[in-house]
Protein backbone atom coordinates (compact mmCIF):
# COMPACT_ATOMS: atom_id res chain seq x y z
CA UNK A 1 0.00 0.00 0.00
CA UNK A 2 1.29 3.47 -1.13
CA UNK A 3 1.97 6.12 1.99
CA UNK A 4 -0.65 8.76 0.74
CA UNK A 5 -2.60 8.82 -2.12
CA UNK A 6 -2.04 11.43 -4.30
CA UNK A 7 -5.48 12.56 -4.50
CA UNK A 8 -6.19 13.31 -1.04
CA UNK A 9 -3.28 16.59 -1.26
CA UNK A 10 -6.04 18.45 -3.59
CA UNK A 11 -9.15 17.37 -1.33
CA UNK A 12 -8.03 18.33 1.62
CA UNK A 13 -7.04 22.01 0.19
CA UNK A 14 -10.06 22.61 -1.66
CA UNK A 15 -11.59 21.56 1.54
CA UNK A 16 -9.59 23.95 3.77
CA UNK A 17 -8.06 21.69 5.97
CA UNK A 18 -4.88 21.07 4.45
CA UNK A 19 -2.65 21.66 7.46
CA UNK A 20 -0.53 24.73 6.96
CA UNK A 21 2.58 23.71 9.44
CA UNK A 22 2.43 19.76 8.94
CA UNK A 23 6.06 19.62 9.54
CA UNK A 24 5.97 20.63 13.50
CA UNK A 25 3.63 17.18 14.07
CA UNK A 26 6.20 14.81 15.42
CA UNK A 27 3.84 12.96 17.34
CA UNK A 28 5.14 8.89 16.68
CA UNK A 29 1.79 7.92 15.32
CA UNK A 30 1.83 10.09 12.39
CA UNK A 31 5.01 8.45 11.09
CA UNK A 32 4.74 5.14 12.56
CA UNK A 33 1.19 4.27 10.87
CA UNK A 34 1.71 7.07 7.93
CA UNK A 35 -0.90 4.74 5.37
CA UNK A 36 -3.51 6.07 8.52
CA UNK A 37 -2.65 9.01 10.44
CA UNK A 38 -1.56 11.88 8.36
CA UNK A 39 0.25 15.32 8.84
CA UNK A 40 -1.55 17.03 6.35
CA UNK A 41 -4.67 16.72 7.52
CA UNK A 42 -4.76 19.29 9.98
CA UNK A 43 -8.50 18.13 11.73
CA UNK A 44 -6.77 14.34 12.27
CA UNK A 45 -3.76 16.21 13.81
CA UNK A 46 -6.00 18.65 15.92
CA UNK A 47 -8.36 15.45 17.39
CA UNK A 48 -5.40 13.61 17.90
CA UNK A 49 -3.94 16.11 19.95
CA UNK A 50 -6.96 16.12 21.82
CA UNK A 51 -7.23 12.54 22.20
CA UNK A 52 -3.73 11.97 23.38
CA UNK A 53 -4.33 14.47 26.45
CA UNK A 54 -8.39 13.07 27.43
CA UNK A 55 -7.74 8.94 26.32
CA UNK A 56 -3.84 8.79 26.64
CA UNK A 57 -3.39 11.15 29.57
CA UNK A 58 -0.38 13.30 28.06
CA UNK A 59 -0.10 16.48 29.69
CA UNK A 60 -1.44 19.35 27.52
CA UNK A 61 2.17 20.78 26.77
CA UNK A 62 3.41 17.24 26.00
CA UNK A 63 0.34 16.55 23.58
CA UNK A 64 0.88 20.34 22.32
CA UNK A 65 4.93 20.06 21.57
CA UNK A 66 3.97 16.78 19.48
CA UNK A 67 1.55 17.75 17.76
CA UNK A 68 3.03 21.62 16.89
CA UNK A 69 0.23 23.58 18.41
CA UNK A 70 0.32 26.33 21.49
CA UNK A 71 -1.48 25.67 24.71
CA UNK A 72 -3.61 28.67 24.08
CA UNK A 73 -4.65 26.85 21.09
CA UNK A 74 -5.13 23.40 22.78
CA UNK A 75 -8.06 25.19 25.05
CA UNK A 76 -9.41 26.78 22.70
CA UNK A 77 -10.03 23.90 20.31
CA UNK A 78 -10.66 22.11 23.67
CA UNK A 79 -13.62 24.44 24.32
CA UNK A 80 -15.06 24.02 20.42
CA UNK A 81 -14.85 20.28 20.57
CA UNK A 82 -16.55 20.20 23.71
CA UNK A 83 -19.71 22.80 21.93
CA UNK A 84 -19.63 21.46 18.52
CA UNK A 85 -17.76 18.37 17.96
CA UNK A 86 -15.42 17.45 15.31
CA UNK A 87 -17.22 20.71 13.03
CA UNK A 88 -15.58 22.79 16.18
CA UNK A 89 -11.89 21.99 15.10
CA UNK A 90 -12.44 23.16 11.77
CA UNK A 91 -10.44 26.56 11.50
CA UNK A 92 -12.76 29.96 10.87
CA UNK A 93 -15.75 31.28 12.77
CA UNK A 94 -18.80 29.19 12.25
CA UNK A 95 -21.94 30.20 10.17
CA UNK A 96 -22.41 31.26 6.48
CA UNK A 97 -19.16 32.66 4.27
CA UNK A 98 -20.82 34.25 2.30
CA UNK A 99 -23.20 36.96 2.04
CA UNK A 100 -27.04 35.72 2.21
CA UNK A 101 -29.03 38.84 1.21
CA UNK A 102 -26.31 41.16 -0.48
CA UNK A 103 -25.65 38.40 -3.56
CA UNK A 104 -24.41 40.06 -6.99
CA UNK A 105 -28.08 39.97 -8.57
CA UNK A 106 -29.53 41.76 -5.47
CA UNK A 107 -26.22 44.60 -5.91
CA UNK A 108 -26.80 44.51 -9.88
CA UNK A 109 -30.80 45.28 -9.18
CA UNK A 110 -30.38 47.89 -7.08
CA UNK A 111 -27.94 49.65 -8.97
CA UNK A 112 -29.85 49.25 -12.37
CA UNK A 113 -32.72 51.00 -10.15
CA UNK A 114 -30.83 53.97 -9.34
CA UNK A 115 -29.15 53.99 -12.70
CA UNK A 116 -32.99 53.81 -13.89
CA UNK A 117 -33.89 57.00 -12.54
CA UNK A 118 -30.98 58.34 -10.16
CA UNK A 119 -33.54 60.65 -8.03
CA UNK A 120 -35.46 57.70 -6.65
CA UNK A 121 -35.69 57.49 -3.07
CA UNK A 122 -33.82 55.02 -1.68
CA UNK A 123 -37.15 53.66 0.21
CA UNK A 124 -38.50 52.98 -2.93
CA UNK A 125 -35.55 51.01 -4.25
CA UNK A 126 -36.03 49.37 -0.84
CA UNK A 127 -39.79 48.72 -1.59
CA UNK A 128 -39.06 47.56 -4.93
CA UNK A 129 -36.17 45.29 -4.00
CA UNK A 130 -39.11 43.46 -1.07
CA UNK A 131 -41.88 43.49 -3.77
CA UNK A 132 -39.88 42.04 -6.38
CA UNK A 133 -37.02 39.59 -4.96
CA UNK A 134 -38.27 38.98 -1.51
CA UNK A 135 -35.44 40.47 0.20
CA UNK A 136 -35.37 43.05 2.93
CA UNK A 137 -32.52 45.47 3.61
CA UNK A 138 -31.35 48.42 5.66
CA UNK A 139 -31.89 51.88 4.46
CA UNK A 140 -27.95 52.38 4.98
CA UNK A 141 -26.93 49.56 3.34
CA UNK A 142 -29.24 50.09 0.36
CA UNK A 143 -27.60 53.63 0.24
CA UNK A 144 -23.97 52.42 0.53
CA UNK A 145 -24.79 50.28 -2.08
CA UNK A 146 -26.26 52.25 -4.87
CA UNK A 147 -23.87 55.37 -4.06
CA UNK A 148 -21.60 56.18 -6.85
CA UNK A 149 -18.09 54.21 -6.49
CA UNK A 150 -15.50 57.07 -6.06
CA UNK A 151 -11.29 56.74 -5.70
CA UNK A 152 -9.34 58.28 -3.21
CA UNK A 153 -6.69 60.10 -3.39
CA UNK A 154 -4.56 56.98 -3.31
CA UNK A 155 -6.45 55.24 -5.86
CA UNK A 156 -8.10 52.57 -4.08
CA UNK A 157 -11.93 52.67 -4.35
CA UNK A 158 -13.99 53.74 -1.84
Amino acid sequence: MSRRRPDKRGGLQQEGTLHPRQGRVRAALFWEHPTFFDARDELQVKYEMLRAHFVDQQPVATACTAFGYSRQTFYVLRDRFGRRGIAGLRDGRPGPVAPSKCTPDVVAFLRAQRTEDPHRPTTQIMERLAKERGVHLHRRTVERLVQPRTRKKNGARR
